[in-house]
């Protein structure tokens, strides 16, 4: 069976890689995202089966011979949030949002939610779907202004959903965390691959 990660995020590949999935074919989806649920651990589900379903579709529609889907595709599609009180954090559109975002995060805490969907693509259809999602909390130290803005001239933030990277510089704002540190880098290893299990 061949693996499908349906996401660009270079993060997600080397985890995928940290627990020996080690060839897989790379296919972002594009699709615009439509939210219709209202809580984090909802959205993320919802937007990881949007992927899903995406990559999917296409896969099944280019590659409609059962030759050359055999033995066939097991797809990964991940979608992760960051919240604070049910508010989610996007990835800042400006250094004052960057900033805004960070003292909000400052000396409190938030979850970090990873929704997660497995599909079993075969014989031009899809013959399984299974979707869960992860949830992380973090604990921001107190910082300060000036440690802020030191922050945002690193540049890491501006493409970071809650305007921080855990894996990078943004570290050294994290306190502490409960529960999976990968799942805050953009992928639940340990869940999934026991999901894996039971999935394949």
């Amino acid at each position: 069976m061949k693996y499908i990660l349906a996401s660009g995020s270079p993060r997600r590949r080397q985890l995928l890689e940290q627990i020996g999935i080690t060839e897989f074919e790379i296919l972002p989806s594009h699709l615009e995202e439509q939210i219709t649920r209202q809580f984090p651990s909802e959205i993320v589900e919802e937007l990881s089966i949007q992927k899903s379903m995406d990559i999917a579709e296409s896969i099944i529609l280019k590659r409609n011979d059962s030759s050359s889907l055999s033995p066939g595709y097991l797809l990964i599609g991940a979608d992760t949030v960051v919240a604070r009180q049910e508010q989610i954090l996007g990835k800042p559109q400006n250094r004052k949002e960057a900033f805004a975002m960070l003292s909000e995060l400052s000396g409190h805490s938030h979850s970090v939610f990873t929704g997660v969907t497995l599909l079993r693509i075969a014989e031009g259809q899809i013959l399984a779907r299974r979707t869960f999602h992860e949830e992380t909390k973090v604990f921001m130290r107190p910082y300060t202004s000036e440690e802020i803005n030191t922050y945002i001239d690193s540049g890491e933030p501006m493409d970071k959903a809650g305007a921080y990277g855990i894996q990078g510089m943004g570290a050294i704002l994290v306190e502490r965390i409960e529960g999976d540190y990968n799942n805050v880098v953009g992928l639940p290893i340990s869940r999934l691959y026991q999901e894996l299990k039971q999935f394949c």
